[in-house]
C-alpha cells in the first residue's frame, strides 16, 4: 500500500525570510521548559545566519522588483535574491537549467538592480 501525500500549498521564501521566521521560533522554544533546539532546528538558523544577507524587507523588495522584468517568475527572483549575484557568470548559473538564455542587456538589467541591494 502506497500512502501520497497531497501538496496544499507551496510558497517560496527567501533566506532573510526564513531566517525571521526561524528567529521567532527560536524565541518560542526559549520560553519553553525544554529549552533543547533539535540538531536539525540549530543547523537551520545556522545556516540562514551565515548566509542570509539582506534583511527580509530588502529581500521581499528585490523579489517583487526582479518579478517585474519578463524572464524572471518568482522561484528564480528568490534565488536571485539569495545568492545576490556579482556578475553575469554567476548569473547565468541560476539559468543554466532553463530552456532560454538571457541575452546581455537581459542580464545586466538583473544585476542592475540586485546591485542595488547588495
Amino acid at each position: 500500500m502506497t500512502i501520497f501525500k497531497e501538496k496544499l500549498d507551496e510558497e517560496y521564501l527567501t533566506a532573510a525570510e526564513v531566517k525571521e521566521e526561524l528567529q521567532d521560533v527560536e524565541e518560542q522554544r526559549a520560553a519553553e521548559d525544554d529549552r533543547e533546539l533539535r540538531y536539525e532546528l540549530a543547523r537551520a538558523i545556522e545556516h540562514v545566519n551565515r548566509f542570509a544577507l539582506l534583511d527580509a524587507e530588502e529581500s521581499r523588495e528585490l523579489v517583487e522588483r526582479l518579478k517585474e522584468l519578463d524572464k524572471v517568475d518568482d522561484a528564480t527572483a528568490h534565488k536571485i535574491a539569495d545568492l545576490l549575484p556579482r556578475d553575469r557568470d554567476e548569473l547565468r548559473t541560476v539559468y543554466a537549467q532553463e530552456r532560454y538564455s538571457l541575452s546581455g542587456e537581459e542580464l545586466d538589467a538583473i544585476l542592475d538592480i540586485v546591485a542595488e541591494y547588495a
